[in-house]
């Protein structure tokens, strides 16, 4: 959520910096209603102090012996102008506060201006990418050889879901292990084994909730379809992850904080009808190592970079060729103020998809979760925000496609990468 004080003090510029996402916002919708609240506050404040003062008064005249009936008379009206005002207050609360949670993150003074992903920009390439001497396949080919199977996940849950089996299980199994490893026992992260269904505070707190209700799975909980959903299936592991600090006071020195899970992810992909609609690579449901860091406001920007070469790691111990982009600000996501995706080599398209995407939130939805830290820099203690971030690292099913396209030989078997060996009991190539 923005700063609603800078909104207040420069609202010129929060509409320039949401320009650059594309997004242009009237603030003085927000400085309209946020002048009515304040008026009505005073109003509600001098009521109170009015019907104080004449508690006192009444209470006087009462232990003298004297008549307060005219004071009475002027008391009694109070209460039910306090009530309407308190109304008022409550219905423009939750204006301002509808009108704000529609509003994205701005983006970093350095991100690039742009309309979409046509202009983002590629940073580094690392590995060349996979040539054959051979006609290879896709990854639904290779697949349907070793333990890949949609048609059946079709009879059991419709479209966009997949079935794994046998070696094909075992590789999918070891590249989540695989990465989860390497992220705890090398890049310091803490394992969390979390929820996959949260409630929609939760989905409030990390931006999904309202804008993007359409894209989640709802939970009902024993009551009908009419009724509100209660609960939601995760998107990402960034949702139950970033909000174990959610209303928290965290102390300075225990910053930063660093989070991993792998988890099942679910999306309806609303609005993907007709993309990648062939084998793995835009699923319902799929798996994903998220990774999440809770920093100090300063450290946030060296943290994204880390975080990012968190995730490279990945694929650079896999072998496999990729490349980095920075996100202009028209391709950003709704919490994001950076963001920078991998994307790595998938021989069938001839191009490179995104495997990873690694932001900076700022204290965006620090704001929503009320997630704070006790800073004592200036020798004071003040609870500021803490700066939230969170990346894949990695998507498993798209890392899969990677691995058995980019590992493929001519005779229809695929080479485990070196480092995934030892995750399947030393196996070093799977066969039809």
């Amino acid at each position: 959520m923005i700063d609603q004080n800078l909104l207040r003090k420069d609202p010129m510029y929060v509409e320039e910096m949401l320009k650059r996402r594309n997004i242009t916002i009237a603030v003085r919708e927000f400085l309209s209603m946020d002048q009515e609240r304040k008026t009505i506050q005073v109003q509600t404040e001098d009521l109170q102090a009015q019907r104080n003062k004449l508690a006192k008064e009444i209470g006087m005249l009462k232990a003298k012996g004297l008549s307060a009936e005219d004071l009475m008379q002027k008391a009694s009206s109070i209460p039910e102008k306090i009530d309407t005002l308190t109304e008022k207050l409550n219905v423009l609360h939750r204006d301002i506060h509808s009108w704000l949670s529609q509003i994205p993150n701005l983006p970093a003074n350095d991100v690039l201006v742009g309309k979409d992903e046509t202009d983002n920009k590629v940073l580094r390439l690392i590995g060349t990418p996979t040539k054959f001497n051979f006609e290879p396949l896709d990854h639904v080919e290779i697949g349907e050889k070793h333990g890949l199977d949609f048609d059946t996940a079709g009879k059991i849950s419709g479209s966009r879901f997949a079935i794994c089996y046998g070696k094909i299980a075992r590789l999918h199994r070891a590249l989540g292990n695989f990465m989860l490893d390497l992220q705890t026992s090398q890049n310091g992260y803490k394992e969390y084994s979390v929820p996959v269904v949260v409630n929609r505070e939760a989905m409030y707190g990390t931006g999904q909730l309202p804008k993007f209700e359409e894209d989640l799975f709802g939970v009902f909980k024993g009551g009908t379809k009419e009724e509100k959903q209660t609960a939601f299936l995760i998107p990402t592991a960034e949702v139950p992850l970033t909000n174990l600090v959610t209303n928290t006071i965290l102390a300075e020195e225990e910053l930063p904080l660093k989070f991993a899970a792998l988890t099942c992810c679910f999306r309806s992909e609303a609005g993907s009808y007709g993309k990648d609609t062939r084998g793995l690579m835009r699923q319902h449901q799929f798996e994903k190592v998220e990774l999440v860091h809770i920093t100090k406001p300063g450290d946030s920007e060296a943290s994204l970079e880390e975080m990012l070469s968190h995730a490279e790691m990945v694929l650079k111990k896999l072998e496999l060729p990729y490349r980095i982009i920075q996100l202009c600000t028209g391709d950003m996501g709704f919490s994001a103020q950076k963001t920078y995706d991998i994307e790595v080599w998938i021989p069938s398209q001839d191009t490179y998809r995104e495997i990873s995407s690694c932001s900076n939130c700022g204290d965006f939805q620090a704001r929503r979760m009320n997630a704070r830290y006790k800073s004592v820099e200036t020798g004071k203690s003040k609870n500021l925000f803490v700066h939230t971030l969170n990346g894949s690292g990695l998507a498993v099913g798209r890392c899969l496609i990677a691995v058995l396209e980019n590992f493929q030989n001519s005779d229809g078997s695929v080479d485990i990468p070196e480092v995934l060996q030892e995750y399947m009991g030393g196996l070093k190539k799977i066969t039809p």
